[in-house]
């Protein structure tokens, strides 16, 4: 039987690994093949989420509607576009003449007021899709009006961070490694943003559930009856013991934190709360990804808006106050998006439907504070939505560049382009 070459060969050959959707990630590749050397690099070092930077990213799911999230209070043509859901300038948590933040964001308006809160207005990519599932696929594989693809854009930075494993580095004896924890999904299922061709992330649900189940005792029979050889045995045999390392380092982190503020409860808080612990616990993750669903507004939006804009400020205000107690806020920069807005115009059954451009949050010590980029028009619109002023891409680009620190090459190379990168973090 020839060596696994692949993550679904290796993954056929029996090996239970751990719950909820481990994938191999490229420690493995190291020890069992070669890979090649897409990015173009040499066997550099890789940073380590242990002391170095490290991001956290908010996937607000369903369509947050930006409207009423940052607040366009100064112009006309958002009181006459929502009768029933406009606030009035009295309602909001102003930040400046023209805009105000929902009433419920009070936590965040004290970390805007600090200069720990940065809104890039009015983001967005060309021919905005309205379908949920669509758009959602555009935003995570950075890739819009292309054919979908297997890998999404925080995967091509982690497949570039294990680049300079191939063969010629190998015969170089120049050997570069990635942690399989170098990105960790917490929910449900793991995103495809955080999906490489070579390394995936790391996904549970409940950190209990974090745990090396052991190999598959018929596999690992069969294996034992020749149809594997030595090689085989001893690369399962040591992928288990690096697999039950890992998740007792996480079990570990997470045991004992006693964070200084109440996280909301669910699946949010619960997600924020263990990302904290985890660096806390000084693990080598560099980049962390939650969610906070529920934002499809159709109908009856103004109180389970409301509701959920409070969730939101809550998870990431306790988040914010366990990093600085923790003495880690200057390194986590926080950044949340939404797969769209909503239209500007409201609905029949007070609620909002599919839009397009709507902000995008960075949150932390390090972040360009204020409002930033310009807001769109509400009079001058795309077929009934906002016109982006920012795409996405380039946030994504700022992001990479300026805090996970990848040349503009390797960007370019990740984002399948060149994308002029707002000044959005001070790395």
């Amino acid at each position: 039987m020839p060596t696994p070459t692949t993550r679904r060969a290796f993954l056929s050959s029996g090996l239970t690994m751990l719950a909820a959707g481990v994938t191999v990630p490229s420690f493995i590749n190291r020890t069992a093949f070669a890979v090649g050397d897409p990015f173009g690099q040499k066997g550099v070092a890789v940073d380590s989420g242990t002391d170095g930077k490290i991001l956290v990213v908010v996937q607000l799911s369903g369509g947050n509607d930006g409207l009423n999230t940052v607040v366009p209070v100064g112009d006309d043509a958002y009181h006459a576009a929502r009768p029933m859901l406009r606030f009035g300038p009295d309602q909001v948590l102003r930040i400046s003449d023209y805009v105000g933040l929902h009433q419920s964001l009070e936590p965040l308006k004290a970390l805007f007021d600090d200069g720990r809160m940065g809104i890039v207005q009015g983001v967005g990519y060309p021919n905005p899709n309205r379908s949920h599932f669509t758009s959602m696929d555009i935003w995570h594989s950075a890739t819009p009006g292309e054919a979908a693809k297997s890998s999404g854009w925080l995967g091509r930075f982690f497949d570039s961070q294990c680049a300079g494993t191939g063969a010629n580095n190998q015969a170089a004896g120049i050997e570069q490694s990635i942690d399989p924890q170098i990105g960790v999904s917490l929910g449900e299922s793991n995103r495809l943003a955080m999906q490489g061709e070579q390394v995936t992330a790391l996904s549970f649900e409940n950190p209990a559930d974090y745990r090396y189940k052991g190999p598959d005792a018929d596999a690992m029979a069969a294996l034992q009856l020749g149809k594997a050889g030595g090689d085989e045995l001893d690369f399962l045999t040591r992928t288990a013991m690096d697999a039950r390392v890992s998740s007792d380092k996480v079990l570990d982190a997470i045991q004992g934190h006693t964070p200084p503020k109440d996280y909301p409860r669910g699946e949010f808080g619960d997600g924020l709360r263990t990302t904290a612990a985890m660096i806390r616990g000084k693990l080598p993750t560099r980049v962390y990804y939650v969610s906070l669903g529920g934002f499809d507004t159709h109908a009856n939006q103004l109180n389970s808006h409301a509701r959920l804009m409070q969730q939101f400020a809550q998870g990431i205000d306790a988040f914010l106050a366990d990093l600085r107690q923790q003495g880690n806020s200057e390194r986590v920069a926080v950044m949340t998006f939404s797969e769209f807005g909503r239209r500007v115009q409201q609905n029949a059954s007070g609620g909002t439907d599919h839009g397009a451009a709507a902000p995008m949050f960075f949150f932390g010590d390090r972040v360009t504070p204020g409002l930033l980029g310009r807001h769109p028009s509400l009079v001058q619109l795309d077929n009934g939505d906002l016109a982006y002023t920012v795409d996405f891409r380039q946030c994504y680009a700022a992001v990479l560049q300026q805090w996970l620190d990848t040349s503009p090459e390797v960007t370019a190379a990740i984002l399948g382009g060149r994308w002029e990168a707002p000044t959005l973090l001070r790395g």
